[in-house]
């Protein structure tokens, strides 16, 4: 996967013997649990005793955090998210694995994230600066990099890998094992069963390339030389009709941009392990 998500992330967990966290008196929080003093917790609230929250956390209200879960700074949990919750998972046994949560993320209201599993690599990562709306499911073993936006009902199925700056609409569903490289838009109600290149923009109904994330790549800064030479790798892999392998040739007989697109989505590309979405 492109640019790949560092997973031997661990947030800066900072304890201090003077001053103690914000806690509402209606919260339970086990003594074992690391919270940092300037985090708060709301009301109805639960932290069980593996839980690390870093500086800066808020948990609204009715937040549940479970398992072996490690949270970096300034993250907000909005009512009823379940984080950290053992995996709905037949092979899971109660093994010991874990949730890490890098900084700056925004969990609305009732979305779900799972620790890892032991047939993957026992944890769940998630980087930063990460939007997931109401209802959003992140299963176990997935690894989520930075400034992604998961719109209402989005739902990830075990073992999915997101890039960066990646937009999924409002009811996307995503197979296992599934790859959405960096700067990729996916449309509303989508169901992704194949890997989605980087900077690739996905329709539904049914769920097809649509072109490039033109809009996308202008907000990370791609001048307009970039934007077109993308454009060209599309109507490469997308519009000649030519099989993967011969598609492959010539991609890499382009010009790479000095800022990399170009090198990320044929990155994306050969590492694919399902196939790409064509």
């Amino acid at each position: 996967m492109t640019d790949s998500i560092n997973a031997t992330y661990k947030p800066k967990i900072v304890s201090s013997p003077l001053r103690a966290p914000e806690i509402h008196e209606t919260s339970i929080v086990d003594p074992h649990a690391k919270v940092h003093h300037t985090a708060k917790i709301g009301p109805f609230c639960i932290v069980e005793k593996n839980v690390e929250i870093g500086e800066g956390c808020h948990l609204m209200s009715h937040v549940v955090i479970r398992g072996d879960t490690k949270i970096g700074e300034n993250n907000i949990f909005y009512q009823f998210s379940t984080i950290g919750e053992a995996p709905p998972d037949k092979k899971y046994a109660g093994e010991n694995t874990k949730l890490i949560i890098g900084d700056n993320n925004v969990f609305r209201e009732a979305t779900t994230v799972h620790i890892g599993t032991v047939q993957d690599n026992k944890e769940t990562v998630i980087g930063n600066g990460n939007l997931f709306m109401a209802y959003v499911h992140i299963a176990h073993d997935c690894h989520i990099g930075d400034n992604n936006v998961f719109a209402n009902n989005t739902a990830l199925a075990g073992h999915v890998k997101i890039g960066h700056n990646v937009n999924l609409g409002g009811f996307v569903k995503v197979a296992q094992h599934c790859q959405i490289n960096n700067g990729a838009f996916v449309a509303g109600d989508a169901n992704v069963s194949k890997d989605i290149p980087a900077f690739i923009k996905v329709a539904a109904n049914p769920t097809r390339p649509l072109g490039v994330n033109t809009v996308g790549m202008s907000r990370m800064g791609a001048t307009p030389n970039t934007q077109a030479g993308l454009k060209q790798a599309y109507r490469i892999t997308y519009q000649k009709q030519l099989n993967l392998k011969d598609a492959l040739l010539q991609l890499r007989d382009l010009n790479p941009d000095e800022e990399g697109y170009l090198v990320s989505f044929i990155s994306s590309i050969e590492t694919s392990m399902r196939g790409i979405l064509r």
